[in-house]
């Protein structure tokens, strides 16, 4: 008999599923056998016209879907329905479990993975109102569901047809909320996240403490362990019984992705054929992407990319405990607040104006465009990267990307080779703070890091910013690929 599971058994499986494309298309290896997926992967046409370069900006939203049928619309098996203990088709529904933004910037470069919790409640794009964010792929999809049913369409290809309505409501609404212009989108289904998660062989986790919960059936001790299919979905689903409930399962989340594509960038995977062709065939199984997606272009793109390429962040919350009037408790979140912070973890252009000074060239030295200023926010200051990079940008340097970063106590300008003095230029803008050598850089481009102990003179005090949730004691260590990270 199977055993009926909540609505947020799936809540992580598209990234595993799409990093794995990130990072198969990072390997020379991998790159060769891309064609595998792509000749069967399942395509939706739900983003509209547009540049299809893949060395452009990229925002790429992935959703996992509660849904129990594959990507062609047929109804999963009962014997993968048992071996997932999801219950049968008539449990769950179409939401959207898992939402996540991929942002790339144009020509390449660190990918940032931006999650938003499910239960964010916000304004859904046409005319459905305010609700939790996971919704609005439902809302869009029973309209159209509906509207299709009165004309006589059924089985596959009102599923197909109606989960791309779905798909189209959800990403206006991510649009709406992150200020960021989706450029392509991915989904995967229930199975998918079982498959693909035991196609590598497991995935290295670490928890700070024991769990037992009976809701999500995760069972867990303390410490490093290997996790795949059942305990791999128990592991990312938990939230009862953990101290920050829903946000401390996205952590859950993004330290797995995070573990993921460590492990399939490793040689173990990439060597192994019978791994790659798992992974490659779980993948074709479970996901569906936009019509326009050039995968092979985007693959070229991300040649090279290393394990610490992928940063994994979440938007900031107000509460978690907002009244609703239809939809009980949710997350309350603040758009401003929300584009603020993609701006500042993506150094992207997003829908929202920015109150502090235009990051353009045009009122400072003309001579100083040509130096490109990164600016990682090491200091723990909610902001503060944001407002140097403008303040350097109304200098007349330009405008590099702007991200979080590890916490350190100094500040530091890094130069590359031979351009010392222009680092201390910059340096001296900033209060004389101290500069050193990356070998790394290029010509004309530095990278700013602030500290702790960096004092900004902008005048804009953390408190003035809206309030948000503080993260919990003891802070949060930064998620890469780059390693396991112990969470809740």
């Amino acid at each position: 008999m199977r055993r009926k599971t909540s609505s947020a058994l799936r809540v992580a499986q598209v990234l595993l599923a799409v990093v794995s494309l990130l990072v198969l298309g990072g390997t020379a290896f991998a790159w060769s056998k891309l064609n595998q997926i792509t000749d069967g992967l399942t395509r939706s046409d739900v983003i509209g016209s547009g540049s299809n370069s893949p060395m452009d900006e990229q925002n790429i939203l992935m959703v996992g879907l509660d849904t129990r049928t594959d990507a062609e619309g047929n109804p999963l098996p009962d014997d993968v329905l048992d071996q997932l203990h999801a219950g049968g088709a008539e449990d769950g529904g179409d939401t959207t479990d898992t939402m996540i933004v991929v942002h790339i910037p144009a020509g390449g470069g660190n990918a940032t993975a931006i999650s938003i919790p499910r239960d964010s409640y916000v304004q859904l794009a046409g005319k459905f109102g305010k609700h939790k964010i996971n919704s609005a792929y439902t809302y869009g999809q029973t309209a159209r569901k509906n509207e299709l049913k009165a004309q006589g369409e059924s089985g596959p290809q009102l599923e197909t047809d109606s989960a791309q309505a779905g798909a189209k409501t959800a990403i206006e609404t991510v649009q709406q909320l992150t200020g960021l212009t989706i450029t392509h989108y991915a989904a995967v289904n229930l199975a998918g996240f079982y498959y693909v998660s035991q196609a590598v062989g497991g995935v290295p986790v670490c928890l700070k403490a024991p769990v037992r919960d009976s809701y999500s059936g995760a069972n867990f001790p303390a410490g490093p362990q290997n996790v795949a299919g059942a305990q791999a979905l128990q592991f990312v689903r938990q939230r009862h019984g953990l101290p920050n409930g829903d946000l401390d399962r996205i952590k859950r989340q993004q330290v797995f992705m995070a573990s993921m594509a460590k492990t399939i960038l490793s040689a173990g995977t990439l060597t192994d054929p019978g791994k790659l062709d798992a992974l490659i065939g779980a993948v074709k199984k479970a996901v569906v992407v936009d019509t326009n997606w050039d995968l092979l272009g985007f693959a070229q793109q991300l040649h090279g990319m290393s394990a610490g390429s992928i940063n994994f962040v979440t938007v900031p919350v107000v509460s978690i405990t907002l009244k609703t009037p239809n939809d009980g408790d949710a997350v309350q979140v603040d758009p401003q607040q929300v584009q603020k912070f993609v701006r500042e973890q993506t150094g992207a252009a997003t829908s929202a104006p920015s109150s502090s000074a235009p990051p353009s060239s045009a009122a400072g030295d003309p001579a100083l465009a040509s130096y490109v200023v990164d600016v990682r926010n090491s200091s723990g200051v909610d902001g503060l990267a944001n407002r140097v990079a403008d303040k350097l940008a109304a200098a007349g340097y330009q405008r590099g990307s702007v991200t979080n970063s590890a916490t350190r106590r100094t500040s530091t300008v890094y130069y590359g080779r031979g351009q010392r003095s222009q680092a201390e230029s910059i340096a001296a803008k900033l209060g004389g703070v101290a500069v050193a050598s990356d070998s790394s850089l290029d010509k004309d481009h530095f990278r700013v890091y602030l500290g702790q102990k960096y004092s900004d003179d902008s005048g804009v005090h953390p408190a003035s910013a809206p309030a948000v949730m503080e993260p919990p004691a003891g802070g949060a260590p930064e998620i890469t690929a780059d390693g396991v990270t112990c969470v809740n």
